[in-house]
């Protein structure tokens, strides 16, 4: 089996956001860092070379496949900042109604800058991710 790619890392999440080019996707990326970190009570680590993630914890699927990866996440990419919070769970279609100017993939949230959100919306979200890993991933 091939080697995941996503893996937990020893680089710097500080410097690795220091180093994110564009100052107002550097600045999200605090702001998120800092949600993040409050609502999960996790220290930041790097999975592979750019996402932001919290916690981690062990999965496999029913044809064999394990790893591990972090319980949310984000990554401030170039062209939008990626939340890796959706959970496909009911809940969430509402808030995701009401949360502002997004787009949305299987489970990632993509997000242009914070500007264009509600940060109390953001923040719900992020909560119910965190419930259902909680409820689907105990520790």
């Amino acid at each position: 089996m091939a080697e995941l790619k996503t893996k937990a890392t020893e680089v710097s999440v500080a410097d690795f956001i220091a180093a994110v080019p564009d100052p107002v996707r550097r600045a999200d990326a605090e702001i998120v860092r800092a949600m993040l970190q409050r609502l999960t009570g996790e220290e930041p680590r790097m999975w592979g070379p750019t996402i932001i993630g919290f916690g981690s914890y062990r999965y496999t699927y029913d044809s064999g496949h394990s790893g591990e990866m972090c319980r949310i996440g984000f990554s401030p990419r170039k062209a939008e900042l990626v939340l890796y919070v959706l959970t496909g769970q009911p809940d969430q279609a509402p808030l995701l109604a009401r949360l502002g100017k997004h787009k949305t993939g299987k489970s990632c949230l993509y997000v242009k800058k914070l500007a264009d959100v509600d940060m109390a919306v953001l923040e719900e979200i992020t909560r119910t991710a965190i419930a259902h890993m909680d409820a689907t991933y105990p520790a």
